[in-house]
């Protein structure tokens, strides 16, 4: 059985007897008609998660704080407030896995959002199958590749990765991370003292389908960096490695 543990980065979502997530969904849309479809989509294919909704950004914002959704569906067309106002407001303070679902299927659309912290973006229309999956998706980015061999602390002395617990340390004190970030510290850490290629780092974090947007690791290596303390414009613990990728600095891990 599987709880949620305040200092984690992310939730775990808690299971039921029969082995089924249990999950709360917050969806900030005003639509609906997509409305009927996400309710749908989770009736047939998650039937242990609770669909949560307002066709407010404003209130959207405030339900995160209150309701504590373990996943955000946010429209960017919404009739107080943009949607990209949203997620930034929501960023200030909560690292809730968001998908963005807007009919603007633009790719500088996509690429602004993921840059500004949301964890994937579905265009309208979409089927069922395509949000759960989506959905999953973004869940399981969260956490680390499932390795026996992976160590359980990761300690240079400053920086502590605890992958069982998936806590984030550095001086001794926590670090919050989104899903994305935890899941791209993970696979730099991992590979300590290796280049490893852009390529890479967006197939396992984000997915093939955003291989032709670079421009979303970049900004999400500069926040990383940031909340690492690792100056951006002399990193040290996080460098780059031109035309290739990045390298993490790092000493062997304490098993």
């Amino acid at each position: 059985m599987f709880g949620y543990h305040p200092a984690l980065p992310y939730r775990i979502l808690c299971l039921s007897q029969n082995g089924s997530e249990i999950m709360k969904v917050l969806a900030i849309e005003d639509d609906p008609d997509i409305l009927e479809v996400m309710s749908l989509s989770f009736r047939m294919g998650w039937p242990q998660a609770t669909l949560i909704s307002t066709q407010k950004g404003s209130t959207g914002v405030e339900m995160v704080e209150t309701e504590n959704p373990d996943l955000v569906l946010l429209d960017l067309l919404l009739p107080d407030m943009n949607g990209f106002e949203v997620l930034s407001e929501i960023r200030a303070f909560s690292n809730v896995p968001v998908i963005i679902v807007s009919v603007k299927v633009e790719e500088m659309e996509r690429v602004r959002g993921l840059e500004m912290g949301a964890d994937d973006y579905v265009c309208k229309p979409f089927s069922y199958m395509e949000l759960l999956a989506r959905v999953r998706a973004v869940l399981r980015r969260g956490g680390a590749e499932e390795d026996p061999n992976l160590p359980i602390i990761f300690d240079n002395g400053g920086l502590v990765i605890n992958f069982r617990s998936q806590e984030v340390k550095l001086s001794q004190n926590e670090i919050s991370l989104t899903p994305i970030e935890y899941r791209l510290l993970c696979q730099l850490a991992l590979n300590n003292g290796k280049t490893v290629s852009h390529q890479s780092l967006i197939e396992k974090v984000w997915g093939q389908e955003y291989l032709n947007t670079p421009g979303v690791l970049k900004v999400h290596i500069h926040r990383l960096r940031r909340k690492l303390g690792d100056n951006p414009d002399n990193p040290q613990l996080i460098t780059t490695v031109p035309r290739r990728g990045y390298k993490f600095n790092m000493v062997s891990p304490r098993v």
